[in-house]
């Protein structure tokens, strides 16, 4: 894999580790990701995180991004929080706390995305 997806494979790697799945269910990231009934249960900043990922890799694929590149090149933003939850080195409350206010954020852009959106599409209407 090329370095262009190291951070979105370990920002995915850092939601999973700190997903209930993986914390309190103890399956392993893989079967959360390939078991359909596990997948469902995923918090939603996780799926938009392997849906980042899988678009970052098949973008290596693409030929209309071969010649620009397929994405910035990595920036180690996470190398220090996932070398820490892959070494066992914190706390799984803490973790858990950090996964629920970034899923809330993410709730929160996008349900102001799509009433920005309806606005735009009344407005529209409306002319």
């Amino acid at each position: 894999m090329g370095a262009s997806c190291k951070d979105q494979k370990k920002a995915l790697a850092i939601c999973l580790q700190r997903s209930p799945c993986v914390l309190i269910e103890r399956h392993s990231p893989k079967d959360c990701l390939t078991d359909p009934k596990l997948k469902k249960e995923l918090p939603e900043l996780c799926v938009a995180n392997f849906k980042a990922f899988m678009d970052c890799k098949n973008g290596m694929f693409d030929m209309r991004k071969r010649m620009r590149g397929n994405a910035p090149i990595s920036t180690g933003k996470y190398d220090e929080t996932y070398d820490n939850l892959s070494s066992g080195n914190f706390n799984a409350h803490d973790e858990m706390k950090k996964l629920e206010v970034l899923n809330r954020n993410l709730s929160k852009q996008r349900l102001l995305q799509e009433e920005q959106e309806r606005a735009r599409q009344a407005g529209s209407l409306s002319e």
